[in-house]
């Protein structure tokens, strides 16, 4: 289960990026964390990069309101969304 923190406005939730994928998608869960699949390589931040713009797709969100507050060199990133609530992003797990 994702463990879902509200803060400030928003969710702080964990993901698991896996880099270097067929290609980009959210692929469930792993250990707490919302598991994201992308095509970029850890480089010069593309991997970032691609890793919020795949939650802000899968959320339904603009680009500009996901953060990475946590990780932002390693798989295992804490991401911050603005305007979205616990039950929002669950209702959109769910679905998955």
């Amino acid at each position: 289960m994702l463990h879902i923190t509200e803060k400030n406005g928003g969710v702080i939730f964990a993901v698991r990026v896996l880099p270097r994928s067929s290609r980009s998608e959210i692929a469930g869960l792993h250990g707490g964390a919302l598991k994201v699949r992308i095509t970029a390589a850890p480089v010069e931040g593309k991997a970032n990069e691609a890793c919020v713009a795949c939650i802000a797709d899968f959320l339904g969100v603009p680009k500009s309101r996901v953060e990475i507050i946590a990780g932002s060199t390693a798989k295992n990133k804490r991401l911050f969304v603005a305007g979205m609530t616990r039950t929002q992003v669950e209702s959109r797990i769910n679905d998955l």
